[in-house]
This record gives structure tokens, C-alpha cells and sequence, in this order.
């Protein structure tokens, strides 16, 4: 639907917000959405940013809602997999395995179909199977040498995946092709090899600040040293 000039001018502000707040401030983003969605609860994009930054701040019942919502605007089934994730944030993995199996599926697109495979095998490991969570990311685009960008994340839940299931070897084969594939960093595969190989992380700007902390505990103890020997403040 249409707006009025100003009223869509501020809703535009606000979703702006949204957008670059939410992975920093998913909160603040949230408040933003909420705005937007009081301005303008009847246009479909106002009620799809409200559902993902409900859906960042693990307000599960509330983004599934507005994702239904929007959903119900558009016709479009682009927003299944995140309506199913938020099935299992509202624990309820089954309700997200019947969906990865509805005609719905067939319509995504190939990233949406890769995102739906994640959930589904998040939704096997929430019922505890982790074998066949394994199996569920067995497919082409995994064995695929092509990169794309959902290929670090399939590849790292692969390799979580097999790490739960006490495939260290394979794992670790797996977290170091998630990380030749992840040039942005979407994922903490180099941490995870790195626990792999027993690497520990020091904490280099912590040791700092405890040493200047020590530093000044001896730098106050030589001062009250000075006090007392006379009983007057060098000061």
C-alpha cells in the first residue's frame, strides 16, 4: 500500500535503522522496527524488518508472527527457513522438520533451500540426532568445490556437526574448507581449528592492565612505606 509523503518518509527513516543497527544493536534496532511498525503496520517490508529484529533479540513468538504477517502480504515463501528457525527458538524442532518438508520448500530459491538444509539439521541436533543432522547436510552444494555466499556456513555446520559426533578428524578437514571459503569472516572457523590443535588464546591487553595494576599497588605501597616511617605524607 501507499503512504503519505511525510508518514512514508518517516517510516523510511526508521526502517534505515533498523538495517544498520541490528547486527551491532540489535535492541536499539528493535526499538526503531517498533516505530515503524506503529507508523505503518499494513506494508509488508515495515512488518518483515520487524520480524528479523524481533527475531535478533530471540523475541521468537513475536518475529514468527510478523513473518506470518508478511508472509500473508506478498505471497512470497522467501521468509520459510527464518519462520522455521524461529519454530526451534520457540523450541518446537518438530514444527520446523514438518516445514522443511512442505511444498513451500520447492519454491526457494538455492540459497533459501541451503538456509532451509541448516535448519532442518539444527532441528535434528535439537532432538538429538546428530546422525541424521549429518545427513541432512550431505548434498550437492556441500560436495560442491563452487563457493557461494552461504558455502562457509553450510561447511562450518557440517563440521560442527561431525565434531558432535566425535568425528574429530573429518571435522577439522571441514572447519579449515569453511575457512578457505569465508573471506568476510561470517564464521569463527579459525578459532575452531585453532581449539582443535590445542592453540591458546592470550588475552594480551588483559595482562596489561594487570601489570599496571600491580604497578601501582607497589607504587602505593612504597608511599605508605614513606608515611610511616615518619608519620607525614612525603606530600
Amino acid at each position: 500500500m501507499s503512504l503519505p509523503k511525510t508518514l512514508a518518509e518517516d517510516v523510511a527513516r526508521n526502517l534505515v535503522m533498523v538495517a544498520r543497527l541490528i547486527d551491532e544493536d540489535p535492541e536499539q534496532a528493535y526499538a526503531y522496527s517498533r516505530i515503524a511498525l506503529r507508523l505503518a503496520s499494513r506494508v509488508a517490508a515495515v512488518r518483515e524488518a520487524a520480524g528479523f529484529a524481533a527475531y535478533a533479540t530471540q523475541k521468537y513468538s513475536e518475529a514468527l508472527a510478523e513473518f506470518r504477517a508478511a508472509k500473508r502480504m506478498t505471497g512470497s515463501v522467501e521468509l520459510w527457513p527464518v519462520m522455521a528457525d524461529c519454530e526451534r527458538g520457540l523450541g518446537r524442532p518438530e514444527r520446523a522438520m514438518a516445514m522443511a518438508g512442505e511444498p513451500e520448500v520447492q519454491k526457494l530459491d538455492k540459497a533459501g533451500q541451503v538456509e532451509m538444509r541448516l535448519v532442518a539439521a539444527g532441528a535434528r541436533r535439537d532432538m538429538g540426532q546428530i546422525d541424521a543432522a549429518i545427513v541432512t547436510l550431505q548434498s550437492p552444494e556441500l560436495a560442491s568445490n563452487a563457493v557461494h555466499p552461504w558455502t562457509p556456513r553450510l561447511r562450518y555446520a557440517y563440521a560442527d556437526a561431525l565434531l558432535a559426533a566425535g568425528r574429530e578428524d573429518e571435522a577439522r578437514e571441514w572447519f579449515g574448507k569453511a575457512l578457505e571459503a569465508d573471506k568476510d569472516g561470517a564464521t569463527d572457523a579459525s578459532d575452531r581449528l585453532a581449539e582443535l590443535d590445542g592453540v591458546e588464546f592470550v588475552d594480551a591487553l588483559g595482562d596489561d592492565v594487570d601489570e599496571d595494576s600491580d604497578e601501582n599497588d607497589v607504587a602505593d605501597d612504597d608511599k605508605g612505606d614513606a608515611t610511616d616511617k615518619d608519620g607525614t605524607s612525603e606530600a
